[in-house]
């Protein structure tokens, strides 16, 4: 308890040591433009409209017998929520909605948080992200880099039915536009057999309801770039075509940091980034009776940190979301524009078709039965229940 009061005096200090400069400088703070001299304020309602996740404690033991906090080694995990659940705010709710503490907020926003709660039976909770972790070759309570994370999104997204997301990780710097539209314009399962089997699937998580735009139209992505930006420093050369990545409409921001210490990056003010930092330890919050969750601590109300862009390591993984065909052409666009065309050194490459020496791109789908941390299905006992009922009503 004493450790949680110091955190808190030295979160209510950073208010006045982190304030902004008197400047005349834009600010650019995920694809949107705010002045200090006459926007401040409504910067500062950007900024704390930002689902804010931080390290909790007395959360039930990851695995049943794993740990029960994530301080220390769950930093990267809970950026990677940030950015995953500002995609779904984009979604739902649009890039324009604002946070107002006490005011009543839609029913989509409390299920966006519920995704998050810490707790095994939520989709995007830190013990979902670990456990899946592990097969991504990073024990429980390890320490995740940019990419491992972005990997983890990329295979709970397979389970998430209520966003139906298309997630795309980038490899070798390059991201491949033929491959993302297959992803985006294939049906979730194709064949019959397919179909019937997340049908049962459905129906033993007990989610068989509508899923409107699951089997067809655009899926909404989530593009992750995982990126190298120099050896032991950033290389100079990738700053301005980095910082016009967060004046893109579509921007997620960025993961990163310091070794071993990772923040989610939201914008930049001149050679400063801005950033939410979850470094900060809070307790367990769960939801109400009602499905409503007490959101005060999930947003950053005080002025956000910066750091200067030359401290950064140059691991990092930039975050974009389309939610429509034309916004991913839209985005081409501006990259071709903005950070291709003036580059000696490009930041990463952006291609036409699938490169011939790779192996074939396959879209990931859901497999047919499977865990992923929490129990999916209670027993195998039910799952052949489930089957037989359907070999009848097929008969």
């Amino acid at each position: 308890s004493v450790l949680s009061r110091y955190e808190n005096q030295i979160t209510i200090l950073s208010d006045y040591l982190e304030e902004f400069p008197e400047t005349d400088e834009p600010v650019w703070i995920l694809g949107r433009q705010h002045h200090l001299n006459t926007d401040k304020s409504k910067l500062l309602l950007d900024i704390s409209a930002r689902l804010w996740f931080t390290y909790r404690r007395k959360f039930s033991p990851i695995g049943g017998t794993g740990p029960s906090s994530d301080a220390g080694w769950g930093c990267m995990l809970r950026c990677g929520q940030m950015m995953l659940a500002q995609a779904l705010i984009c979604r739902h709710l649009g890039r324009d909605w604002q946070w107002e503490k006490h005011k009543k907020q839609p029913e989509e926003y409390h299920r966006i948080l519920r995704c998050f709660l810490d707790r095994k039976d939520c989709c995007y909770s830190i013990h979902q992200m670990a456990q899946m972790g592990v097969g991504e070759g990073k024990s429980i309570g390890e320490w995740f880099g940019p990419n491992t994370v972005a990997q983890v999104l990329k295979k709970l997204a397979l389970f998430d039915e209520w966003n139906s997301l298309a997630v795309y990780v980038s490899m070798d710097n390059t991201v491949v536009i033929e491959d993302i539209k297959k992803m985006c314009w294939s049906p979730a399962q194709s064949s019959g057999v397919a179909h019937s089997s997340a049908h049962l699937h459905r129906h033993a998580l007990g989610q068989n309801k509508n899923t409107a735009g699951l089997y067809r139209g655009w899926k909404p992505l989530l593009l992750i770039i995982p990126l190298r930006l120099g050896i032991n420093h950033i290389n100079p050369v990738y700053i301005d075509a980095f910082k016009e990545c967060f004046k893109m409409p579509q921007s997620l921001g960025a993961l990163g940091g310091k070794p071993n210490n990772a923040y989610y990056f939201i914008g930049f003010l001149g050679n400063e980034l801005i950033y939410l930092d979850p470094h900060t330890t809070q307790s367990f919050v769960d939801s109400e009776e009602n499905g409503t969750v007490d959101d005060k601590s999930f947003h950053c109300q005080q002025a956000p940190h910066r750091m200067k862009i030359m401290n950064l390591d140059p691991s990092v993984a930039l975050g974009f979301f389309c939610k429509e065909e034309c916004d991913f052409d839209n985005w081409c666009s501006l990259v071709q524009k903005e950070i291709l065309k003036q580059q000696s050194l490009r930041m990463f490459e952006l291609v036409q078709k699938h490169p011939p020496h790779w192996p074939p791109f396959i879209p990931p789908t859901k497999p047919e039965v499977t865990t992923t941390g929490a129990e999916l299905i209670e027993s195998t006992d039910k799952l052949f229940e489930l089957e037989e009922e359907f070999e009848i009503l097929s008969v």
